[in-house]
């Protein structure tokens, strides 16, 4: 069945590629580390907005001329008669009817915690769904209390209109990504297993749900060729349906899923890991040593995985024996400008983070998959001042590049298609990491979540191309 988004926009695949698209000279970023221009404090950051001002509520600063609103909090009763639940982490939005905007927003939940849960401290709103709507049920002892919410946004009015529960049952929906016909890829960041008798399925999946503006529940059908693992995030070639995706561990893999149907991940595919050409075993995270420079490209290929659905948590353990690169905790993810952007958490000297670029080739994304592209390190400040433990990222409509932090108060950086570095908000209300960044298809707003307190904030000001 096509969702309401794939009725209403049949150039959804056209948006994908020029709203997210990092800009040309996206180049620039490779000079993120050791110039003076990022000297590490706030004076000699770019001035793209001007500096942070002291919010008079406490809880988020922004500079001059911006503003937030907080549209959503964790247990507020939704239109579903569900709670929103907490913990809320990635997101992306996308166009509805009549101007609004549908976001759908993961939340990283884990079984035990009840308080965050969509069911209530005692679970007793689990009875208001069927067993085909929930994936994991726990027996109803124990039900996995993680998944996504949906809400409609009116850009004018800066208010959601209505907002449910959109996949139910899953565990730890950390990351994800947007899709060019018109869904969302929700993942699972855990290992959960059913062996114990506590769950009764296992965890560790990739989902779909489809975009709507209504209360439609996803199906929760686990896409497991797509691997089992600690999942976090999701990018999809529009051109060539491929689908690329982290995985957050200190010691993880990128993966490559080659669906046998484009747009109908269910039908199944190939996994992948990638793997530097000539050097098998690559160790990307400059832990040790510095074994990848900023601005130097290498060569990719990709290895086939097997048992990419297994009983024990070593698949990254199997493609690292086989050559497979390994990567310090993949976390956001995205498309732009014909390429993949991606964050590790702790890669670097100092283990503050680093970014990478993966660089399709043509053949790839015309449909020949022997021939690999070109994976380039962007970036590594190891300067805390400049970047603290960078997690999710997204890619605004006119190229510039937002990387949420995870950290007790974290910012929210902005880099330009120059390199130039620029400080967009800081979170000084909670110690709570801030997730889920993405703009609206107008790219008016800016959507964030303070992830630990559960609230969902809009950012709108003057924004500049």
């Amino acid at each position: 069945m096509k969702s309401e988004q794939q009725k209403e926009n049949p150039g959804r695949r056209t948006f994908i590629k020029n709203s997210l698209m990092v800009s040309v000279g996206f180049m620039g970023l490779r000079y993120f580390t050791g110039t003076s221009a990022f000297a590490g404090n706030n004076s000699s950051l770019y001035s793209k907005y001007g500096p942070l001002l002291d919010d008079p509520q406490g809880i988020f600063n922004l500079p001059k001329g911006f503003s937030y609103k907080i549209i959503s909090r964790s247990g507020e009763l939704m239109d579903d008669g569900f709670l929103s639940p907490g913990r809320n982490d990635a997101m992306a939005a996308f166009s509805g009817k009549s101007g609004r905007v549908i976001v759908i927003r993961n939340h990283e939940i884990s079984s035990d915690d009840l308080e965050n849960g969509p069911f209530g401290i005692d679970n007793s709103k689990l009875q208001q769904l069927s067993e085909s709507e929930i994936y994991d049920r726990g027996y109803g002892k124990n039900p996995s209390l993680g998944g996504t919410t949906t809400f409609v946004f009116n850009e004018d009015t800066q208010e959601i209109e209505y907002q449910y529960l959109s996949l139910a049952g899953t565990i730890r929906n950390c990351a994800g990504g947007p899709t060019p016909w018109g869904s969302w890829l929700t993942c699972e960041e855990t290992f959960d297993s059913k062996l114990e008798g506590v769950n009764e399925h296992n965890h560790g999946y990739v989902f779909e749900v489809p975009v709507s503006g209504t209360s439609m529940r996803a199906e929760p059908f686990p896409l497991k060729a797509m691997g089992r693992f600690n999942h976090e995030a999701v990018a999809v070639d529009p051109d060539s349906g491929l689908v690329y995706l982290t995985e957050d561990r200190g010691d993880g893999l990128i993966y490559r899923f080659i669906p046998n149907e484009p747009s109908n991940l269910r039908a199944g595919g190939k996994l992948q890991a990638l793997s530097i050409k000539g050097q098998k075993g690559f160790d990307t995270r400059n832990w040790e040593a510095q074994t990848i420079k900023t601005g130097k490209q290498l060569e990719v290929e990709w290895i086939d995985l097997e048992d990419t659905d297994p009983e024990v948590d070593d698949l990254r353990l199997r493609g690292f024996a086989q050559g497979a690169a390994r990567f310090a905790r993949g976390e956001g993810m995205w498309y732009g400008n014909d390429e993949i952007y991606f964050a590790c958490t702790n890669g670097g000297k100092e283990k503050q983070g680093q970014v990478f670029r993966y660089i399709p080739s043509a053949e790839e994304k015309n449909g020949d998959h022997q021939k690999g592209g070109l994976l380039e390190l962007f970036s590594e400040p190891n300067d805390k001042e400049i970047l603290r433990a960078c997690d999710n990222l997204t890619v605004a409509p006119w190229g510039d590049l937002v990387l949420c932090e995870d950290d007790k108060h974290p910012r929210l950086i902005g880099i330009t298609s120059k390199g130039e570095v620029y400080h967009l908000g800081l979170n000084v209300g909670y110690e709570s990491e801030l997730a889920g960044a993405c703009f609206s298809p107008s790219g008016k707003t800016l959507f964030v979540n303070i992830q630990h307190v559960g609230l969902t904030l809009a950012i709108t000001g003057p924004w500049q191309g």
